[in-house]
């Protein structure tokens, strides 16, 4: 194995962490940037990396990064198999390499990630470190802690101006997600992000909107506190990947850690009300258990590849939600109908949001 290399050694800093892979062929940078990454090593699986560099730091109109997810890499270290040392991109600012470096991430290429990978298939997920120099350091399960808390943001702030409000709950919620909500063309809508324990009640709003996040989510217990006094109401419920997770629990269902969870562009979801079947990007270890759903709660989405659950639908009131990443920046986007569907039953007021 070898260090990524420019004129000097990669940030050669020991580090613990969760091993995990992501199956996307392009997407480095926003992967890299995904809150929802946070204490974990991660495998790309695709061979060549660092082909097309990576972008510069610039903001859109409303602050925000035009090309990352969050404003730092949130991965503890990177692993690859083929490392590119010649970047080639209209959109490219430095290689990956220099972008590591300036973030102090260590990373490893050279290795035999399919190797790897199929030992995580065959294994489940399973703790790894990195050690430079004799350095070591013992192992380190980032889910025993709440990562949730680490990386949502501290204070609350708005975006946009609007007749409809949308309160979003940052448990690690990526860039596009706002920003999708802030271009959406049939509403003006006025978005309030607010951190993980939020009190909610403490709001007015007209929709409500559980971001991705990492970690297990039943260590959130303010959150899912604060959330089940919103399932009294009838104001529409909408969340993804932990959001999801985070609905199910305030519901009174139970999740479970997977054994390596989904992480990619290429995932299979079956609509269960239409068993149209979409190719999805996801990122996620835990799970809804569906069997613990209670009365007038049903799955959504279905994963086609290991029958996992991707997604849960109130019956009558305006609650739903999916595992995957309708707004995926790198996409696929197959399923953004999502965020029609949820702006649908704010504009409406309906309740009834099964068919």
């Amino acid at each position: 194995m070898d260090l990524f290399t420019t004129d000097f050694l990669l940030a050669p800093r020991s580090v613990a962490g969760e091993v995990v892979f992501n199956t996307g062929m392009v997407g480095y940078p926003e992967s890299l940037t995904d809150p929802s990454y946070k204490g974990q090593i991660l495998v790309l699986t695709y061979p060549l990396i660092g082909n097309y560099g990576v972008p510069s730091n610039e903001t859109d109109e409303y602050g925000l990064s035009k090309w990352f997810e969050s404003d730092c890499i949130q991965v503890s270290a990177l692993i690859i198999a083929d490392y590119s040392h010649n970047h080639s991109h209209w959109a490219s600012n430095r290689s990956l390499s220099e972008w590591l470096i300036e973030n102090k991430v260590p990373a490893l290429y050279g290795l035999d990630t399919r190797a790897l990978t199929r030992k995580i298939r065959v294994k489940g997920a399973m703790l790894g470190k990195i050690v430079f120099d004799e350095k070591d350091l013992p192992f380190d399960d980032p889910n025993k802690r709440n990562l949730v808390a680490e990386v949502s943001r501290k204070e609350a702030k708005t975006y946009g101006r609007g007749t409809m409000k949308i309160l979003a709950v940052d448990c690690g919620m990526k860039n596009n997600m706002i920003r999708f909500f802030l271009t959406y063309p049939k509403a003006r809508i006025e978005l309030k992000v607010v951190p993980w324990d939020y009190n909610l009640a403490d709001e007015n709003f007209d929709g409500l909107f559980l971001s991705n996040g990492p970690g297990d989510p039943a260590l959130l217990t303010k959150t899912i506190d604060h959330l089940r006094k919103c399932l009294e109401g009838d104001k529409p419920i909408f969340g993804v990947c932990l959001g999801n997770q985070l609905l199910a629990l305030a519901a009174g269902a139970k999740t479970y850690k997977m054994r390596f969870g989904n992480r990619g562009m290429n995932q299979p979801c079956m609509d269960l009300r239409t068993t149209m079947c979409y190719i999805t990007p996801q990122n996620h270890g835990f799970a809804v258990d569906t069997k613990s759903l209670p009365k007038a709660w049903i799955p959504l989405f279905t994963n086609i590849n290991d029958h996992s659950n991707e997604g849960i639908i109130h019956t009558w009131k305006p609650f739903f939600s999916a595992q995957f990443h309708p707004e995926a920046m790198g996409g696929p986007t197959d399923t953004a109908f999502l965020f029609d569907m949820f702006i649908h039953r704010v504009m409406t007021k309906r309740t009834y949001i099964l068919l």
